[in-house]
């Protein structure tokens, strides 16, 4: 599998571009700005991309999505708790509807040639948040990250929410490849070890 991190916006909000080695279809991961950088990497790469993939509706993780589809009209898939009501602009924290824009949910799964991406609703950080698993990786947005956790005091955060995500991504078998929303990648393995906020969740 092809994995690309891109740090950016002012934040450095990691924005992941994702392929099949062998098709080169691609998806991108939380496009959080600089969509003409985003762009150049996935013509560096060869990629095909097939569609958006958002783990959440805040504006570090979707500032770049306008300037993607407007080189490629692929579908923007985020889940439905994250969206902004209409007539709202969701104050950076919900993402605006945009005709691209497809709901997704726990269970859904996508191929993307040899791969298949798979939606596991994980709320917390926000009431939407969705960690995405393919083969050995998560992509677990502002749910997990290295050492810590997302935050839990924005628009639809919360604590025992996060609690229970974390224990679920806990208690998957097996060790994964671990690319969060911000700062470094990590492994499943090393965070249920030493990363205290999911020690307490399993307690």
């Amino acid at each position: 599998m092809i994995v690309k991190r891109l740090q950016v916006g002012p934040i450095q909000t990691n924005c992941y571009l994702i392929g099949d080695e062998k098709t080169k279809l691609g998806a991108i991961i939380d496009p959080g700005d600089e969509s003409r950088r985003i762009w150049k990497e996935v013509q560096s790469l060869g990629l095909d991309i097939q569609f958006i993939m958002l783990t959440h509706g805040h504006y570090d993780h979707t500032t770049g999505v306008d300037g993607i589809l407007q080189k490629c009209k692929v579908p923007v898939y985020i889940h439905s708790d994250e969206v902004a009501m209409s007539g709202s602009r969701g104050n950076g924290l919900q993402f605006e509807s945009t005709p691209q824009m497809k709901m997704y949910g726990e269970g859904d799964r996508f191929a993307l040639g040899d791969l298949t991406i798979e939606v596991m609703h994980t709320p917390g950080h926000s009431k939407g948040s969705v960690t995405l698993k393919v083969g050995d990786a998560l992509f677990t947005g502002d749910t997990l990250f290295r050492d810590s956790c997302g935050r839990t005091d924005f628009y639809g955060g919360s604590y025992s929410k996060m609690m229970q995500s974390l224990k679920r991504l806990h208690d998957l078998e097996g060790d994964y490849q671990v690319y969060p929303g911000h700062e470094a990648p990590t492994t499943l393995s090393r965070e249920r070890m030493r990363n205290l906020y999911m020690r307490e969740a399993v307690k």
